[in-house]
């Protein structure tokens, strides 16, 4: 059997949601060192989210829990909450970025902030000691971090909520902001209708831009994207990829995506809510076939 009829068939076989036990969000995808890896939030009531566990695989069906990876006590400035986790590797490092404190405006300490670890599994601490964006800029909240690699080498943070998301280009060090080339350090490129949960992915020459709509906490959580020829982009909203399914679950929303092994097959993970739940924090992970149509559009995501 080849790479890639081996991954098509793990793909096809790895409908099994939830696929892990226990109730959590927002979950980042990657693949690292072979395997594919999920980091998502510890969803709890809000102050009980104080540390973050991850997840790996090397066949999409099979997974095995990475426990605390990185923890609030290892977050000096970090005095509530830790969520939305986004993970990267760089130059054999790897950076988790995070969201604490949830700030409501610039009088108010937190943001979004930054771990490394020599491993994927952690355990991570904190790479500079105060937050990476610690302001409002264009009406965003400085929560839900998305870090994305170009194929050039360049790698950008998408991030923002309360309706506006902005874009930033990080150093090589992966630890501190770039100017863009107009020499402005942030650009706010909100397409129509985002809330928030950014997502950045690249697949035959096209950037797809990815975020949740509709409220967090409601059956109407769902994922639209765009498509751009440019990381910045202008994106203009294609429509939507990913909602509640009444037969199967509903608040399906704030994803990640990753390639399969060898492949042109992509996954999207993503939190839903079980219909025999009514706890807005009673959210599970799942995996589902990302699939496209030939004019490289998205096709509306089965939930399975």
């Amino acid at each position: 059997m080849t790479m890639n009829e081996h991954s098509a068939e793990a793909g096809e076989r790895a409908a099994i949601n939830p696929i892990v036990p226990g109730w959590y969000a927002d979950p980042e995808g990657r693949n690292f060192e072979g395997r594919y890896w999920i980091y998502p939030t510890y969803s709890a009531p809000y102050d009980e989210q104080t540390f973050f566990d991850a997840f790996h695989s090397d066949d999409l069906i099979t997974w095995t829990k990475a426990a605390n990876i990185l923890d609030i006590g290892r977050i000096e400035w970090a005095k509530r909450a830790l969520w939305a986790p986004s993970a990267i590797e760089r130059n054999g490092r790897y950076y988790l970025y995070f969201c604490a404190n949830d700030i409501q405006s610039d009088h108010e300490y937190g943001g979004i902030g930054v771990a490394v670890s020599s491993r994927p599994e952690g355990p991570f601490y904190d790479a500079i000691g105060k937050p990476l964006i610690d302001r409002f800029h264009y009406g965003a909240q400085p929560i839900d971090p998305h870090v994305f690699i170009d194929d050039d080498g360049t790698a950008y943070l998408y991030y923002g909520g309360w309706g506006h998301c902005n874009v930033v280009r990080l150093n090589e060090d992966m630890v501190s902001l770039d100017q863009l080339e107009d020499g402005s350090t942030y650009k706010e490129i909100t397409p129509e209708q985002y809330v928030e949960g950014p997502c950045m992915m690249k697949r035959g020459g096209l950037y797809y831009f990815m975020w949740a709509e509709g409220g967090w906490g409601g059956p109407d959580y769902s994922v639209a994207y765009a498509c751009s020829h440019s990381p910045l982009g202008p994106f203009e909203r294609v429509g939507k990829m990913l909602q509640q399914d009444p037969n199967v679950a509903t608040g399906a929303g704030h994803h990640g995506v990753f390639q399969g092994t060898g492949s042109d097959d992509w996954y999207i993970a993503y939190h839903r809510r079980p219909l025999t739940e009514t706890d807005r924090n009673h959210r599970v992970l799942c995996v589902d076939r990302m699939r496209f149509g030939e004019d490289g559009t998205i096709l509306p995501v089965t939930m399975t």
